[in-house]
């Protein structure tokens, strides 16, 4: 299963691909299990490759959920077992026969799972925030996708996973934008820890902000911002000077979000940055295919603040 799995995914990994399903609010998910009764899944383009767990080196003081390190092609990575972070009662104590390896925000690292299944493709528009009782655990479930059979499948905050297991990312300081006290940004991300920090940068360069949880609520309030602009006369900039999004959000993507602020007139003269950890050369191709202005991979506190500010500021 994981060999087959693991050709499928090489079929799909490459710029053209990945450009085909920009815009139109789909992704493939690999579907897994970690020995418990719920399934899980992951966007297969941020899976590199699905193969049987190797022999994992510990080290001391690893912290909780690592389980050590492997070397992987001249590499050493991270194994972290994603099981680990959950609170479950009927969660098995192996750590997983089967390894994943990802990529998140330029960073290679293993996860441990009990068995990968197959993957599917699905529309964003399919994919709900978790009511308050799943985003509960921990606040490690970020969407739930149900399929045509009933099946419930849980997306998890790999950022907020990463966060837990190797600490926040440090918000450096940065010099304050030169922009109007009045100027907003308005930023998109389902992640508890990225609008977290996104909110630190922001702050830091001294820009107000409002947010939204998903593409869909983001296009909701941007509309009637817009829509509040031209009643009032007033210039749509001054309410929003930029608008960043993440690539993945339930009910509907980066991409598709970024294209509708784009073939909205409305929002002529403000940019668009991709925020996103999925940080390859094929997704920034996504990005730049819907007319994105920048992209920045998750997540450098300087970078992200290097990119905002001379489109803030112009």
């Amino acid at each position: 299963m994981a060999t087959d799995l693991v050709e499928k995914k090489n079929l799909l990994d490459s710029v053209d691909a990945r450009t085909r399903l920009a815009g139109s609010n789909k992704m493939e998910i690999l579907l897994f299990s970690l020995g418990t009764r719920e399934t899980f899944g992951i966007n297969v383009f941020k899976v590199r490759e699905v193969g049987r767990t190797p022999h994992i080196t510990r080290t001391p003081n690893m912290p909780k959920g690592v389980e050590g390190l492997v070397s992987l092609r001249g590499n050493v990575i991270p194994v972290l077992s994603l099981v680990s972070f959950l609170d479950h009662r009927d969660k098995p104590v192996e750590r997983g026969k089967t390894m994943m390896v990802a990529e998140y925000s330029n960073r290679t690292i293993g996860f441990l799972v009990h068995e990968v299944d197959r993957i599917i493709s699905v529309d964003w528009e399919k994919v709900k925030t978790p009511d308050n009782m799943l985003a509960a655990n921990q606040g490690l479930i970020t969407a739930i996708i149900e399929l045509d059979n009933g099946t419930l499948v849980s997306l998890l905050d790999v950022e907020q996973i990463l966060a837990n297991a190797f600490g926040e990312a440090v918000i450096v300081d940065v010099p304050p934008a030169q922009v109007d006290e009045d100027v907003s940004v308005f930023f998109a991300d389902d992640s508890i820890i990225a609008r977290k920090k996104i909110a630190e940068v922001l702050d830091k360069l001294r820009v107000k902000h409002k947010h939204a949880t998903n593409g869909a609520e983001a296009w909701t309030r941007l509309q009637g911002l817009a829509a509040h602009a031209q009643q009032t006369g007033a210039n749509l900039r001054d309410e929003v000077r930029l608008i960043l999004v993440d690539a993945e959000m339930p009910e509907m993507d980066g991409y598709v979000l970024t294209k509708c602020v784009k073939a909205d007139s409305r929002f002529d003269g403000i940019p668009v940055v991709m925020h996103s950890s999925l940080s390859s050369q094929a997704n920034r191709a996504m990005g730049q295919a819907v007319g994105v202005d920048a992209y920045v991979a998750k997540f450098d506190s300087e970078v992200l603040a290097d990119t905002l500010r001379p489109l803030l500021e112009r």
